[in-house]
């Protein structure tokens, strides 16, 4: 990478910074804030709905709890490639190109069970 940019240096601050601004930005929200006039507090929904699909409660009921589930599934998910990086020292893309380049030499068993490959966080 280039040297002249600022780049992360702790995860920890990130992950700070992350939670105060998204906590603060929900408190807004949830209290009355203008992107929560109206609105149920846990599922906002609402004002963008080009398909009409709010239109049946029922199936607004369903879409949400499956907007919920992709979610959970979607965090799950980065927290595996923040996993992989860590053990492998690489990213997600550089260790599913050698995998498939050779997918019973590069896999989840021979890459825990080298020895040069030591986790570091």
């Amino acid at each position: 990478g280039n040297p002249s940019l600022v780049h992360a240096q702790s995860i920890v601050a990130i992950l700070g910074c992350q939670v105060v601004l998204m906590g603060l930005a929900e408190a807004y929200r949830a209290n009355g804030g203008p992107a929560g006039e109206g609105l149920d507090a846990l599922h906002p929904g609402g004002a963008f709905d080009p398909l009409g699909l709010a239109d049946d409660p029922d199936l607004l009921a369903e879409l949400q709890v499956k907007e919920i589930k992709n979610g959970r599934l979607a965090m799950i998910s980065m927290l595996g490639f923040a996993i992989q990086g860590a053990v492998t020292g690489e990213g997600p893309y550089a260790n599913w190109s050698k995998h498939i380049a050779d997918p019973f030499g590069y896999n989840l068993l021979t890459v825990l069970g080298a020895e040069e490959r030591v986790a570091t966080l």
